[in-house]
């Protein structure tokens, strides 16, 4: 039992963490209207410029992690740009009152995705990856 989890564990793992940043890129493409505004609402300038960019780093970040190809480098992008998206769209401490408790939660899901990123910079994909099959050739 413990083998197949060790084999299969990280796997799955890769394949949660991956799904949040894809549905997340692909909703961008399918809603850049309404993330630009929100984007707007909360002051960023450039929206355009920024909004693509976190589309592509999430898809092709999000892809990355998903296949296991240059996941260490992707996940620690991910968590670089987690850092300010956490800190500006989940400022629960400045939020108002009826939302306080909701953007606490997403700040603290953001926490909890960036440790899983962080694992994957320090122990990297593992196995039914393409960086673990390039370290068997």
């Amino acid at each position: 039992m413990v083998e197949k989890v060790e084999h299969f564990g990280p796997l799955v793992g890769r394949m949660l963490l991956s799904a949040i940043f894809i549905i997340s890129g692909i909703s961008k493409i399918f809603g850049w209207s309404s993330s630009s505004a929100y984007m707007a609402a909360k002051g960023m300038p450039w929206v355009s410029f920024f909004l693509l960019m976190a589309l592509l780093l999430e898809l092709l970040g999000g892809f990355s992690i998903l296949v296991g190809f240059q996941a260490r480098l992707s996940a620690l992008a991910l968590f670089l740009y987690l850092i300010p998206t956490t800190v500006i769209f989940h400022n629960f401490w400045a939020a108002p009152a009826a939302q306080q408790q909701l953007q606490m939660i997403m700040f603290l899901k953001n926490l909890a995705i960036m440790g899983g990123l962080a694992q994957l910079v320090a122990f990297g994909p593992a196995s039914f990856s393409f960086d673990a099959r390039k370290r068997r050739d």
